[in-house]
């Protein structure tokens, strides 16, 4: 077994609203934007016409390196782009785009379509992005979704999965009275949590032993020393893949689809930036996401910046 990749991965769900929202309402009531000028200065366009575009991110090394990526197709193209990393929570990232203090971040289709729709109930790939524009306020859309996917996954180790024959979540419902879960503490009431594996698998699991690290190191101890026997962890986290966890298949989408996307404002997207960004999200993969995660969070400990200038040239986006 390989030794576990140490993980600084946050969560992309909706938790933190409140702080997201108080630093938003902060910072508007001082009479400024969410968002200083970005980090490397760029020649000013005209607006719609080929100007130069700010790419946001969140306060995650996922989103920073997506957002690297992003610009660096973007300038690819002929399109002069800069980054302004580590924005905050969706909350704050959000009104940044609508604002306009940035033209576009990557996202997470689920959880997105969560954010401007509480009550939305499309769980599918297909279903949530279709339902995403008619969501959207004014002024902003999304591109195309990649076919990477960072979302939440039931985890076994692969010596529970040959003892019990877990393929799928169909498969743990048989013993899910025998197993006790890692996940946060919210995965308890949650609608994809308990209340959706008891409602869309019949699954009621012993217990919860809280953890609040995304998935991180003790989550994934805790699974490793058999303190749990099944956890939640994001499936682009490398720590899977490292040491050969198996991620149980959801064939009744208990957790809802997160395709990453752009999230942009209208006013100075051009039709050849949205090329270059559509032709990222025809390329990108699950596991490119592993990968680059890998190289950021990992031993490597590489910038975003140089995570995704490989990932570029390596793909032939970046001669």
């Amino acid at each position: 077994m390989k030794n576990p990749v140490p993980m600084t991965l946050t969560r992309r769900g909706l938790g933190g609203l409140a702080a997201g929202v108080g630093v938003a309402l902060a910072l508007s009531a001082c009479g400024g934007s969410p968002l200083a000028t970005p980090s490397t200065s760029a020649p000013g366009g005209s607006s719609g016409s080929g100007g130069s575009l700010v790419v946001g991110s969140a306060d995650f090394p996922e989103s920073q390196v997506i957002a690297e990526v992003y610009a660096g197709a973007l300038n690819a193209a002929g399109v002069t782009a800069t980054t302004k990393p580590n924005i905050g929570s969706r909350e704050i990232y959000f009104k940044a785009v609508q604002d306009g203090s940035v033209d576009l971040v990557p996202d997470y289709s689920g959880n997105l379509l969560s954010y401007v729709d509480t009550e939305a109930t499309e769980v599918s790939a297909e279903d949530v992005y279709k339902a995403l524009p008619g969501k959207l306020p004014d002024g902003l859309a999304v591109l195309d979704p990649a076919k990477a996917e960072s979302k939440d996954a039931m985890v076994v180790t692969k010596a529970t999965a040959e003892k019990y024959q877990l393929k799928s979540i169909e498969d743990l419902a048989k013993v899910c009275k025998d197993f006790t879960m890692a996940a946060p503490a919210t995965f308890e009431t949650r609608a994809y949590g308990f209340p959706g594996l008891k409602k869309n698998y019949n699954c009621e699991l012993k217990g919860l032993q809280p953890f609040n690290d995304g998935g991180g190191n003790l989550t994934l101890q805790a699974l490793l020393e058999d303190k749990v026997q099944v956890a939640d962890i994001y499936t682009t986290t490398p720590s899977i893949a490292d040491n050969d966890l198996v991620v149980l298949e959801d064939p009744k989408n208990n957790f809802k689809a997160q395709q990453v996307l752009p999230l942009y404002n209208k006013a100075k997207m051009t039709d050849k930036a949205k090329d270059a960004l559509n032709n990222v999200s025809k390329i990108l993969t699950t596991d490119d996401l592993v990968d680059l995660n890998r190289a950021v969070s990992g031993d490597q400990k590489q910038s975003p910046k140089d995570a995704a200038a490989a990932w570029l040239k390596d793909k032939g986006i970046v001669k």
